[in-house]
């Protein structure tokens, strides 16, 4: 278990990160994640809390990171965990690249399992989609098409 002033000082980092920058909060999915991975994978869920905790936290509460862009990562993790695939940043135009840290604060991030059956998965979304962005969200991740 992390440090708790450790801990302390990451999630006010993050909170004063998220109110700075206007981002969406994606611990409530990012939770869901995790009790899936724990339903599916038990060696999964303790790479991930190991993540968490040996990384994240530490990582977060350093003065020199970026809250946003640390918890992208972990989500990163916990999408690669949960099935094999390839994560994309989307740019506002819709335009898509290889993710690659740090994400831009304006991109979509997904992960494309390979199983293409399976919904996309949200890694990192942007404070506002824009039209296009919210079109390939829904497409790869409602797996909603519109006529």
């Amino acid at each position: 278990m992390a440090d708790p002033d450790l801990r302390a000082r990451a999630d006010a980092r993050f909170e004063s990160a998220l109110q700075e920058s206007g981002a969406r909060d994606p611990r409530d999915f990012y939770r869901k994640q995790l009790v899936e991975l724990k339903a599916s994978s038990q060696d999964a869920f303790r790479r991930a809390l190991a993540y968490f905790e040996d990384r994240l936290i530490p990582a977060v509460a350093d003065e020199s990171s970026d809250p946003l862009a640390e918890w992208t990562e972990y989500g990163r993790v916990l999408a690669v965990l949960t099935t094999p695939g390839r994560t994309v940043a989307i740019d506002p135009t819709g335009r898509v690249a290889d993710y690659a840290r740090p994400a831009p604060r304006d991109a979509l991030v997904l992960h494309l399992p390979e199983q293409t059956s399976r919904p996309a998965l949200p890694v990192g979304l942007p404070a506002k989609m824009t039209p296009a962005q919210r079109a390939n969200f829904d497409l790869l991740v409602k797996q909603a098409q519109a006529l």
